[in-house]
């Protein structure tokens, strides 16, 4: 189907969600649904947000994923959904990320910082340079030199299992995993810069996908510790549990058929 070129597609006034799904279940969806609705407010971007969960719930019907990623793309005349594989598994979790921090500033003034636009071209970009040097993820520094956010990913420092993340408006998206884990356990937000990593014992980053994901290395220093991002990870996948639970009673639909994890989409103008 056509794409209408709308504000969103001619200068990057749209929005999207990457939500993780597990056994058909779209995992935090209120949340993911919220983050949009609010975003959508605050930039001025029109279009039908509340009809949403049920149209995601007819495409994970038509589409069913035993573990994978659902992406939402919303602007004024348009929403898409595609689907594929969820690309981190316990593999990466076990080995731990190696990071290093990004040349490219982030700019904490703009309100496009703390929304998931569509002007996502320098996380692309930094990402990609990142594996091309054999790194997993780059962590973003803002026009004052502050630690906000990776590419992908919000980031958490511990030490003497108290934790530690960047204030919010050092510029960054406000994760929904960075949600979950500082209402999970007690976080202090701080403004925290290059040379302090030295004094923590543990770093580990969030997002949907990904989850909870070890640091074993950012820059030059190395964190031996892991222990709040095990225990955390077990937290998250509890209540993934129970957010499968909740949406089977919802739909009242048998999950017994085997369920695979085809690329697809789906276009929605109007």
């Amino acid at each position: 189907m056509q794409i209408m070129l709308d504000e969103g597609y001619q200068f990057g006034l749209g929005l999207f969600e990457t939500i993780a799904v597990e056994e058909n279940c779209p995992v935090f969806l209120e949340r993911h649904l919220n983050r949009l609705k609010g975003s959508m407010t605050a930039l001025h971007i029109g279009g039908e947000a509340d009809s949403l969960k049920e149209r995601i719930r007819e495409y994970l019907q038509e589409h069913p994923m035993e573990y994978g990623a659902l992406k939402v793309m919303i602007s004024g005349e348009n929403q898409i959904l595609t689907s594929r594989q969820n690309p981190y598994g316990a593999e990466q979790f076990q080995k731990g990320f190696i990071t290093d921090f990004s040349p490219v500033r982030r700019n904490e003034t703009s309100p496009l910082t703390f929304h998931k636009t569509f002007n996502y071209g320098d996380c692309i970009l930094e990402k990609r340079r990142a594996h091309e040097v054999g790194v997993d993820e780059r962590i973003f520094l803002n026009t004052r030199g502050e630690i906000c956010e990776g590419t992908v990913c919000n980031v958490f420092f511990a030490r003497e299992e108290k934790l530690y993340t960047p204030v919010l408006s050092s510029g960054m998206l406000p994760g929904i995993m960075r949600g979950f884990v500082m209402e999970t356990c007690h976080t202090e937000e701080i403004v925290l810069h290059p040379e302090e990593v030295k004094n923590y014992t543990e770093c580990f980053v969030t997002n949907s996908l990904m989850g909870i994901m070890p640091v074993s290395r950012l820059g030059e220093w190395t964190f031996p510790g892991r222990s709040l991002a095990k225990r955390l990870m077990a937290r998250y996948q509890e209540q993934v549990q129970k957010e499968i639970c909740q949406w089977r009673q919802e739909n009242q639909r048998d999950h017994s058929k085997t369920i695979s994890s085809p690329r697809s989409s789906v276009w929605i103008t109007r």
